[in-house]
């Protein structure tokens, strides 16, 4: 499977159906392709205007660095090293990127979700990137 903007677009419904149906609450959510560029956005009416950037960023890390970005977080709070460090302002270690990876393992993508709780934020992009991996998607 590889990344479409057909693809990317279902993602984007998959990611919001779920912040309303397990949060109750808007999201910004952001799929970027295998080398982080933005392929699709939506802002849901109601998220919070700082999201649209957070989310976008979020997804960017994700690919940049080749973790989630609650992995990423861990790894500068494990090591005392700052984000700064990486000389990149696109980077984030905010929860809430993730990779897309196809059954194969491929990185195909990237997602990022803004406007809920960290931890619901990543919670959303799990479940995409499952879906993703798994190829189940209609």
């Amino acid at each position: 499977m590889e990344l479409t903007l057909d693809l990317a677009r279902k993602l984007i419904e998959i990611g919001k159906e779920k912040a309303i149906k397990d949060f109750g609450r808007p999201i910004c959510i952001a799929i970027g392709d295998d080398s982080g560029a933005l392929l699709t956005f939506d802002r849901m009416e109601g998220a919070p205007l700082r999201s649209i950037r957070i989310s976008q960023q979020k997804a960017y890390t994700a690919i940049r660095m080749g973790v989630s970005t609650d992995v990423f977080l861990s790894r500068l709070q494990q090591d005392n090293l700052e984000i700064s460090y990486y000389c990149d302002p696109g980077l984030t270690a905010l929860p809430g990127g993730n990779l897309l990876k196809n059954k194969a393992g491929k990185i195909i993508g990237c997602v990022g979700v803004s406007g809920l709780a960290v931890s619901e934020d990543q919670s959303i992009t799990e479940y995409i990137a499952k879906i993703v991996n798994e190829e189940n998607i209609d």
